[in-house]
């Protein structure tokens, strides 16, 4: 017969296990989809404002806010509402155990291989790689030691030439939101590695049930980070560059930065404008085509 002790403890597992899963369906209830997707609005501090949540799944499209295009200031005023990115605490398990299981029912866009699984290193800290476009040279630096499960992929991918001669599909410049999407092979927004990963920093400096992981922060200019369909574990090739402070819940792993060099390219991609569609002025295809001529470690 169990004794009180471990009744009271299974009870306290069985109440744990519940409030995970309330958690759990209260953020996916609380997404909105979007780049490759859409944009929303979030209310914050009683204020409403346009919040665009990037995602790798274009057909999700729910709606864009009406915002107007950008100015290219080297030191953008942040939107309002919001902070910055939380400081690193690197994770007890951090790349202890990176897995890419295969997407189900989503074949990969261009063939390549999955990369390693299990243990990666997180040295060394930083690796460099160089992004040639048609519209000029991008230098990236990979915080591998910050999202090592997402560097492995990104560099696995990279070393297998999948990221050459892929156009980045969409561009976004709305005061809230200021990116650059690339990463999809098919170029409609759909299309990915037929694999994916989950969330690591900044998701991973909050507890699942920590309201703050549904507030909006500040994903600073100059910042590379992974776009997902807002599932758990939906990240595969498609990312994102930020030229202008950008608003997000802190649900896009951010796992680089991009030199001067690339954000001066960037500037002059969002210079050129937007084509109009569906979503709005300011969301959609960039009006100067954006090829990836290759990206490769240095």
């Amino acid at each position: 017969m169990p004794t009180n002790e471990q009744r009271r403890e299974t009870a306290k597992r069985k109440l744990e296990r519940q409030l995970e899963r309330r958690a759990a369906q209260e953020r996916k209830r609380r997404l909105f989809t979007i780049i490759g997707s859409a944009a929303g609005v979030v209310l914050v501090i009683g204020a409403v404002v346009a919040t665009v949540i990037l995602t790798s799944k274009d057909s999700d499209t729910q709606a864009s806010a009406d915002t107007p295009s950008p100015t290219s200031a080297a030191e953008p005023t942040p939107p309002p509402g919001g902070s910055g990115l939380p400081p690193f605490v690197a994770p007890a398990d951090l790349g202890a155990d990176c897995q890419y299981p295969a997407s189900q029912g989503e074949p990969a866009s261009k063939k390549n291989n999955p990369p390693r699984s299990g243990k990666v290193p997180t040295e060394p800290a930083q690796i460099s790689a160089s992004m040639e476009t048609s519209a000029g040279n991008l230098g990236l630096q990979l915080d591998n030691a910050k999202a090592p499960c997402t560097v492995n992929s990104f560099a696995s991918l990279a070393q297998q030439g999948y990221f050459n001669d892929t156009p980045c599909h969409r561009l976004t410049t709305s005061p809230g939101l200021s990116v650059l999407q690339c990463g999809d092979p098919t170029g409609k927004g759909t299309g990915g590695p037929g694999y994916g990963f989950v969330n690591e920093y900044p998701t991973n400096q909050y507890r699942p049930d920590d309201p703050a992981l549904q507030s909006p922060v500040i994903y600073p200019r100059g910042t590379l980070a992974m776009a997902n369909t807002g599932a758990p574990g939906s990240n595969g090739s498609q990312f994102f560059l930020v030229f202008k402070d950008s608003q997000l819940p802190p649900n896009y792993t951010a796992f680089g930065t991009i030199d001067a060099t690339g954000l001066a390219t960037l500037d002059k991609i969002a210079a050129g404008g937007v084509v109009p569609g569906d979503r709005g002025a300011d969301d959609g295809a960039p009006k100067t085509p954006v090829q990836i001529k290759s990206l490769q470690l240095d």
